[in-house]
């Protein structure tokens, strides 16, 4: 079973961004965005990560609650209501394939709490940061860069 760990950086927030996927315990994929949120690059980071799995089982851990909620518990009735609720969503363009690469999955999500000492999750903060200082705007394997 593949392991992963997840981060996301924005900085200032908003404003230039990076993530990270950590896989197998070494830096495996980074990206970034010129302008975004932190929760925009939690969110890419779990997508990269999905996709990089290609639907083999796999442990995903985030620091990201939010996320894990958006997939778990909140897209499925968002997408009943044809990807619609009070007040709109945010950041759709990232909800609605990360919430098809989920269900197409063999995921299994878990949440740490972040900066905590958590060794793989310091690491993926560690690299989302690197991401966000590169300007990296397209997603690059780490031995690519």
């Amino acid at each position: 079973m593949i392991s992963y760990f997840t981060d996301g950086s924005a900085s200032p927030n908003p404003g230039r961004g990076g993530f990270s996927v950590i896989k197998d315990g070494q830096p495996w994929l980074i990206g970034g965005e010129k302008m975004t949120t932190n929760i925009r690059m939690e969110g890419l980071a779990l997508l990269a990560a999905l996709e990089d799995a290609g639907g083999a089982k796999c442990e995903i851990t985030t620091d990201s609650e939010f996320w894990i909620n958006v997939l778990t518990k909140w897209a499925a009735t968002w997408e009943a209501n044809n990807w619609q609720k009070k007040g709109g969503i945010k950041n759709l363009d990232i909800v609605q394939p990360l919430f098809k690469k989920y269900q197409q999955s063999n995921a299994k999500l878990i949440w740490t709490r972040g900066h905590v000492g958590t060794e793989l999750n310091e690491l993926a903060d560690e690299w989302a940061n690197t991401a966000r200082r590169r300007h990296l705007r397209d997603m690059v394997r780490i031995d690519r860069i």
